[in-house]
């Protein structure tokens, strides 16, 4: 049996009217290209705050005219959590904005990505919504159209990746951009647990893992976040697009690297970097 992911305390995921201070300086590190120290280490901050300074950075964002188009889940794999020092897993919102096309040739300056770091992991695209609790893993599966292979660039606009679990939370699950690659796969027949990545970078093999990385199913991450969501009322979507976490270490981007991967069954997705 998998391990069941245990909810986050307090996570309810609640928007309050006036702005939070530290929302709009996270809003204003994120258009900038820039870090704060950690929010923690100034603010006594609880997961419920941290969770409305991410809606609240979003709001923000949907008035810059981004569009959400899904949701991510991070730290959910033994590898990220502990190069990260953070324990439990959490969720961010996906907007238009991030989302580069397979093979993409990103500039990390245009982008105002900071500290950017790879990960591979499969995307799932929804055909039906999701709304817990009670969600289980097959409920996933049934409701999913199509899994894909994908990279995800997370980001954090905290100084040197200091955080701990409400400074992610607050900066939307520290995401960066992502990229899908262009094999659309129907779940029913493959066994997730089993398939396994293979990350290159720069032409060489960098790391390798199994779906199983992600806390045994990566759609028993998926349901997690269907039912930590649906206890406040908020769903998962048809034809949203939900990350489900790395199977392998994060790996630092710099200018100049070309990353490719290839999940077995499922497909292969790239993503180039410039200066």
């Amino acid at each position: 049996m998998p391990p069941e992911i245990e909810p986050i305390e307090n996570a309810h995921p609640q928007d309050t009217t006036e702005p939070h201070p530290l929302a709009e300086r996270l809003y204003q590190a994120l258009r900038e290209g820039s870090t704060i120290a950690p929010l923690t280490s100034s603010a006594s901050l609880s997961i419920e705050e941290a969770y409305g300074i991410s809606l609240q950075i979003l709001k923000m964002r949907q008035a810059n005219g981004e569009i959400v188009i899904g949701k991510k889940i991070g730290v959910t794999s033994k590898p990220v959590q502990e190069m990260l020092g953070v324990h439990q897993p959490d969720f961010g919102f996906l907007t238009d904005r991030m989302q580069f096309a397979d093979d993409a040739c990103i500039s990390i300056k245009q982008a105002n990505l900071i500290q950017p770091r790879a990960e591979g992991e499969i995307a799932f695209i929804l055909k039906d919504e999701l709304l817990g609790p009670g969600i289980t893993q097959q409920d996933v599966l049934r409701a999913t159209e199509s899994v894909v292979a994908c990279f995800e660039i997370v980001d954090s606009r905290i100084k040197d990746w200091k955080i701990a679990i409400q400074d992610t939370i607050a900066d939307n699950a520290s995401c960066g951009v992502f990229v899908l690659g262009q094999n659309r796969i129907d779940p029913s027949d493959l066994d997730l647990a089993n398939v396994r990545l293979d990350m290159n970078r720069n032409g060489e093999l960098h790391s390798s893992g199994l779906g199983s990385a992600v806390q045994g199913h990566p759609a028993e991450a998926v349901a997690w976040l269907a039912n930590t969501l649906g206890a406040f009322g908020m769903p998962l979507r048809a034809g949203e697009i939900i990350l489900s976490g790395s199977l392998v270490p994060l790996v630092p981007v710099q200018a100049g690297d070309r990353f490719d991967l290839s999940i077995s069954g499922i497909g292969t997705a790239s993503i180039r970097f410039i200066e």
